[in-house]
């Protein structure tokens, strides 16, 4: 009887054990699950937007490289006086006035030079008369020389007279010569065709030798001036066509007529010039934006939206298999229609990265991805 008892307390001990552990783990499965769920919602609640993503993509991209430059004479040629002394009588023409080779631009006061002519002239005529007469007296002369008529020191005296006779006609011819010339300097010509760029001839002024009187711009020809980086230079061919943005909004296009084998020392900078075609809307002095087409590159891209810019830099916002937030920085490059090359992405080809929003993001956010984009490349030239 003492056995059966000790056996059924035994029996008893071991069913209340079972039926702790029992109700021990039916109370921790929800316990589980409640867990799970609340994990769950600390990290919907931790997602500080709902964001959507886009891959990178490989287009062809029309290559550009854009400058900044001020259009200028492609030659200026300044007109000045040649003659001293004398009265500027007329102006015949006014800056923006087109003109040709040769034709006259001013006129000086003739009348000394006029004067100055007719004297030489009447000069001129007296040494003649002098050598006619000097060289009948020589060639007589000669003709006794022989008969000893005349010594030799008076035949040597009429030889030398006429030596010196025909000296002073050519002397006289000289003078004339030059006065012909000066009364053709009174005149001012314009030494090529083209556009008068500026004016300092006044009426009435006395000007001298050298003094500018107009400037000219040559054949009417502009040229722009591009100022471009050492780094850039190297890729500008001649015979390049560069698009030129105008002030008023209009487009021009020129081509490339020279670079510059210098780089400036201290901008590190060197200049290219580009012919422009004939347009009186395109004034010299003006200050224009341009790029120089280089063809067509296979590019990485991404929508623009997708490119964030802080203190500086920029920076994509690179989506990982957690739904976490990586700041990468990038180098953006030119950008065509809404869509922007970025240098250096070729290992994140198949990373996505968040297409808007990415500025009220930060490194380590969590974001809820709603769906993912393909980029917009209709308008990218392929």
């Amino acid at each position: 009887m003492t056995l059966k008892k000790s056996h059924i307390v035994l029996i008893f001990l071991l069913l209340a054990v079972i039926t702790f552990f029992v109700l021990k783990q039916s109370d921790a499965e929800p316990d589980k699950a409640s867990s799970a769920k609340s994990i769950d919602a600390v990290n919907s609640a931790r997602a500080a937007l709902t964001v959507t993503t886009v891959k990178p993509a490989r287009l062809m991209m029309q290559q550009s490289i854009a400058a900044n430059g001020s259009i200028a004479p492609w030659q200026e040629a300044l007109i000045g006086a040649e003659i001293n002394g004398l009265q500027l009588n007329q102006v015949l023409v006014n800056v923006g006035d087109y003109v040709k080779r040769g034709q006259v631009l001013a006129e000086f006061s003739a009348a000394t030079t006029m004067a100055d002519i007719a004297q030489a002239n009447a000069s001129l005529a007296e040494a003649k008369a002098n050598a006619i007469e000097a060289a009948g007296n020589a060639s007589r002369a000669r003709s006794i020389q022989d008969t000893g008529a005349l010594s030799m020191q008076q035949i040597e005296q009429l030889l030398a007279q006429e030596a010196s006779t025909k000296a002073r006609v050519a002397a006289a011819e000289a003078t004339l010569l030059s006065n012909q010339i000066r009364l053709k300097q009174t005149k001012v010509l314009a030494p090529d065709s083209g556009v008068i760029s500026a004016r300092a001839a006044t009426v009435g002024a006395v000007v001298s030798p050298g003094q500018e009187l107009f400037r000219l711009i040559r054949q009417g020809r502009l040229e722009w001036r591009a100022e471009l980086t050492s780094s850039d230079i190297s890729t500008i061919k001649q015979g390049m066509l560069a698009d030129l943005t105008m002030p008023d909004g209009r487009k021009v296009t020129g081509k490339v007529r020279m670079v510059s084998p210098m780089v400036d020392a201290q901008t590190r900078n060197a200049m290219v010039y580009v012919d422009l075609p004939n347009n009186s809307q395109i004034k010299a002095g003006m200050y224009a934006r341009g790029s120089f087409e280089l063809g067509e590159k296979e590019s990485i891209t991404l929508p623009a939206s997708a490119l964030v810019l802080r203190d500086g830099f920029a920076y994509l916002m690179q989506v990982n298999k957690e739904n976490k937030i990586k700041q990468v920085k990038v180098e953006a490059g030119r950008r065509v229609g809404d869509m922007v090359e970025i240098v250096g992405l070729e290992d994140s080809m198949n990373s996505d990265f968040v297409v808007s929003g990415g500025a009220f993001l930060s490194d380590g956010d969590m974001v809820k991805v709603v769906k993912s984009a393909m980029p917009d490349i209709q308008r990218i030239k392929i």
